[in-house]
């Protein structure tokens, strides 16, 4: 466990982390540089508020990432299933390319 102080909105927090400090940093910064656009767009709403808001924006994007995600899973197992029945398929048919080629080896035998 690390620690790393960060500057949000003005206020220092120590966070403890088992990320990289640089990562920590990069998520202190992007979340201080959220808020303060969004207290200058609306030169009326306190650090609190906007901390609010960026939490709203940021939950929203993981639960939209979330589900994106949960679509992924569900069409690469399609895939996979797709891509077994084709290797499947594939083995009958060259059993029964073998079979034939035996059938006509017969016939041709025979002749």
């Amino acid at each position: 466990m690390q620690k790393i102080t960060l500057t949000i909105g003005g206020e220092f927090y120590n966070i403890n982390t088992d990320d990289d400090l640089e990562y920590a940093a990069q998520l202190g910064k992007e979340l201080d540089r959220k808020i303060r656009e969004l207290m200058q767009a609306s030169g009326r709403i306190s650090v609190t508020q906007a901390a609010v808001l960026s939490a709203l924006e940021y939950i929203d994007l993981y639960k939209k990432s979330e589900r994106d995600c949960e679509n992924l899973r569900t069409q690469l197992q399609a895939y996979l299933e797709d891509a077994a029945r084709s290797r499947t398929d594939a083995e009958l048919a060259k059993r029964e390319a073998a079979s034939l080629r035996k059938e006509l080896d017969a016939i041709n035998g025979i002749k």
